[in-house]
């Protein structure tokens, strides 16, 4: 069965009151929840990844940050954070010697990744080599893939090639905001997909609530 993860995030940013809007779904069945690392800082995160813990979930930190030195700060800031994943940056190699020694699961992305909020380039066969050249790295666990956040590539086909080429997670991130894509996505192949500003903007089942959404969003994902 495909992942949800559901991301306090809209627009790439995490929200400000992350820390309430993770208390208003904490009895949804929720298994996953993500942030960026661009928002609150550091010790709010802390405090939500400390309650997300507390209720069950997994805590999945997703670097979108776009220069190097931003990047692994970033990294360094997840191991004291707590976070169980790391998603996405573009400095594979040198973020698993960041995240060396600590037990977090670490997916960066595949293709050529620029711009925030981040957009995916290159052909589907150049992003599904270059994910099976980070999985050879030791430390990397899988990848998160920008499927709908390229412009021209069929999803379906980017999405299959990538998880193909890979034995990790593929987590699918950006842009998911339909039932019709987490079946396509799961057809595909992903371990996994993130919903953030979909959701804050009302555009999924369940609604009008957060919570509703969440709680449509799982029931979803579980029927397929």
């Amino acid at each position: 069965m495909i992942e949800f993860i559901f991301m306090l995030t809209r627009d790439d940013v995490t929200v400000a009151d992350a820390r309430e809007v993770l208390a208003s779904v904490r009895d949804t069945g929720l298994r996953y929840v993500g942030f960026k690392d661009i928002g609150p800082p550091p010790e709010v995160l802390a405090d939500v990844t400390t309650a997300a813990h507390a209720a069950g979930m997994e805590v999945m930190l997703e670097v979108v940050s776009t220069s190097r030195e931003d990047e692994l700060a970033s990294l360094r800031a997840a191991l004291d954070i707590g976070v169980d994943w790391v998603l996405g940056g573009t400095h594979a190699e040198e973020g698993a010697r960041v995240l060396a020694g600590g037990d977090v699961r670490y997916c960066p992305f595949p293709g050529a990744v620029t711009g925030h909020p981040s957009v995916l380039s290159g052909e589907i066969d150049d992003i599904a080599a270059d994910a099976a050249r980070l999985c050879a790295i030791d430390g990397v666990h899988g990848v998160d893939l920008l499927a709908y956040r390229h412009r021209t590539a069929d999803v379906a086909a980017l999405t299959g090639a990538v998880a193909g080429a890979i034995e990790g997670p593929v987590i699918a991130a950006g842009s998911i905001a339909s039932v019709e894509q987490i079946a396509d996505l799961a057809q595909a192949g992903a371990w996994g997909y993130t919903i953030g500003s979909a959701i804050f903007e009302g555009r999924l089942p369940g609604g009008p609530s957060v919570a509703g959404q969440v709680a449509a969003v799982l029931a979803a994902t579980a029927s397929l």
